[in-house]
């Protein structure tokens, strides 16, 4: 079988996406990779006269149909040219089918997924990963600009800053499902941001990566966490060989979805680790749990994602086996950079690194 990835490189206006495109395509072609880069096809649309502020509403809606039918050709071509390549392939599409959903009533866009053959579930199946780039407008207001995309309209100043921060987050909400959805954070440092890119890639195709930390703190919740993603998650430990953490998570949606995810991280050395991690389905799931590390407990726990001034965050409130533990872990926070503390959370204390507090451990507590 070709070893073929497909990667959605996403995210709000002005996030860095041309520019991390470029970085991925040297990066990964001195690995011995063969790169495609599959178009941005809204834009394709837009250069050719398609207009999103249309007033005509059937023109708009043929051409989010047209976009959809277009993205899902190009993307089957591009993998037709992958699985006749003797190198390894990346395919790297610059945004994918469901940002088209950010954009049209939920009902037009269950007409056009039906009349193009398929369903939002079976769109999100077509990834490996998919990685959303935070807008400018969100915690990196001085950065952002409208000039390296002519056809952008959400303009820089207060009231398209605010739209474009409304975007960036419809578009997390139409990946929300996704195994392998990760947000990359605004940095100070932009090389920072695409370093992040780099690694998130790695991962997936199965290279070594700098072992990294996330800041980790114990919390309490004092106030309402607006625009969250909420899920259930169930976790199990699964009997594995030293020096080697398999994890297979259940993560149940509030809309009801349900994905399952197998991960393995092994450590090569103190500053290296191989992580890969593969989606199963509910059968595989069930004779998976037979592999159950008998000394550490089922982990269940409730998640909620946010983004707050450019910033990515998870809070975590454990159920069983404890359950008067809350943690929040920040995803992509750098050591030099100042961490923006939401407002609604109480820091009681970090706990990073401290190995009580590792999920494998609190497995422990039986």
């Amino acid at each position: 079988m070709r070893d073929i990835k497909k990667i959605v490189l996403t995210g709000g206006p002005c996030a860095g996406k041309t520019t991390a495109l470029v970085k991925i395509t040297e990066y990964f072609s001195g690995f011995g990779y063969k790169v495609f880069n599959v178009p941005e096809v809204p834009t394709i649309y837009s250069t050719a006269g398609w207009n999103y502020l249309t007033p005509n509403r059937d023109l708009y809606y043929q051409g989010e149909r047209a976009i959809l039918e277009t993205q899902l050709a190009l993307e089957d071509q591009f993998r037709t040219l992958a699985e006749v390549c003797t190198k390894p392939v990346l395919i790297v599409c610059d945004r994918g089918t469901m940002d088209i959903s950010a954009y049209i009533k939920p009902e037009e866009w269950q007409e056009i997924t039906a009349m193009a053959g398929t369903n939002p579930n079976e769109l999100l199946e077509r990834y490996d990963a998919v990685l959303h780039l935070v807008s400018a407008a969100d915690g990196a207001e001085q950065y952002y600009t409208t000039a390296t995309n002519a056809t952008r309209y959400e303009q820089a100043n207060e009231e398209g800053l605010r739209i474009a921060r409304e975007l960036d987050k419809k578009i997390i909400n139409a990946w929300t499902g996704h195994p392998h959805l990760r947000v990359i954070n605004n940095h100070d440092d932009f090389e920072a941001k695409l370093n992040r890119v780099l690694n998130e890639i790695a991962k997936v195709v199965g290279l070594p990566q700098p072992a990294q930390e996330e800041k980790i703190f114990r919390v309490e919740i004092t106030g309402e966490i607006p625009e969250c993603s909420e899920s259930e998650i169930t976790q199990t430990y699964l009997v594995a060989e030293p020096g080697t953490e398999v994890r297979l998570r259940r993560r149940q949606f509030s809309g009801g979805k349900v994905i399952n995810v197998h991960r393995s991280k092994k450590r090569l050395s103190e500053s290296e680790v191989i992580e890969t991690e593969r989606q199963v389905d509910n059968n595989l799931y069930e004779q998976m749990l037979q592999q159950a590390d008998p000394y550490r407990a089922t982990i269940k726990k409730r998640r909620q994602s946010f983004i707050w001034k450019g910033q990515f965050f998870e809070i975590d409130t454990f159920i069983e086996p404890v359950c008067d533990l809350v943690m929040m872990e920040t995803k992509g926070v750098t050591e030099k950079e100042t961490i923006n503390f939401p407002p609604f959370v109480k820091v009681i204390e970090e706990v990073t690194g401290n190995p009580k507090y590792l999920n494998y451990n609190i497995a422990l507590n039986r």
